[in-house]
């Protein structure tokens, strides 16, 4: 009898072993569950809610970054925590300056494939003002010289043309109040390493967007060789078509899988 029960032991451990193999292959190849998501300058998580509320509904854990914005050492530390925290493969979203962000933190072993929304995606060595520099900014772009503490804020009369055209005039007003100013020196601190070298990249054009320039967003995508998805709207793309960039965290996603 305790030669029987030892034999049935040792083949439910067998049995158990190959459970937890298997949940593990699956987990590492199967499709990312977690997404990512950091917010670029001048915003915070919030307005990310829908975004947020269409992938939950599919099933996907999602996370948001809220950035110190103090620098660009401590906005990749906030979202390196976050990537700490998660279980399994991750999408790395950025938006704006947070794309900048997720070129440097998405060199976790944890990040499958990154998201930009909008987004600067400097190379090793560059700077967000480097590639800003590249493009004659819009009329209607409001960011401001740096204020005698080093931060950047963008203009009020500017903010809903030049940030948030798509949305309701009360919630750009709301917007505005919110803000996050971001450090100066942020914008002028190069990134040491592009995640996007050997990392899957995805990339959505606003095409009206009047804070980076559409042909900007362009060019960078075209450089990082991103799969790239154009959407009519402002630079808060994800609040006015938070369906087509769900889609496309969606996609990116999947092909983490593959």
């Amino acid at each position: 009898m305790i030669r029987k029960q030892t034999l049935l032991s040792a083949l439910l451990a067998v049995v158990l072993s190959f459970i937890t193999l298997g949940m593990a292959n699956a987990q590492t190849t199967g499709a990312a569950k977690n997404i990512v998501i950091v917010h670029g300058a001048f915003a915070d998580g919030s307005g990310w809610e829908t975004v947020f509320k269409i992938l939950t509904r599919r099933g996907y854990r999602v996370t948001m970054v809220q950035n110190p914005l103090t620098s660009l050492e401590d906005d990749v530390a906030a979202t390196e925590r976050a990537l700490d925290k998660q279980e399994g493969p991750v999408v790395l979203v950025g938006h704006s300056w947070g794309g900048t962000v997720i070129t440097q933190a998405g060199v976790s072993s944890k990040v499958k494939s990154l998201v930009y929304v909008a987004a600067f995606a400097p190379d090793a060595g560059e700077s967000t003002l480097d590639l800003a520099k590249t493009a004659s900014p819009s009329p209607e772009n409001g960011i401001l010289p740096p204020d005698d503490k080093g931060f950047i804020y963008y203009d009020k009369a500017k903010f809903r043309a030049g940030f948030a055209a798509d949305v309701s005039q009360e919630k750009a007003d709301y917007m505005y109040a919110s803000q996050g100013p971001i450090a100066v020196k942020s914008f002028i601190t190069p990134v040491t390493q592009a995640a996007w070298k050997t990392k899957p990249a995805f990339g959505i054009v606003a095409t009206e967007d009047k804070s980076i320039a559409p042909d900007l967003e362009r060019s960078m995508y075209k450089r990082i060789g991103a799969v790239v998805t154009e959407v009519k709207g402002s630079h808060v793309i994800f609040i006015s078509k938070p369906e087509a960039v769900a889609n496309v965290i969606e996609a990116a996603a999947k092909a983490a899988a593959k």
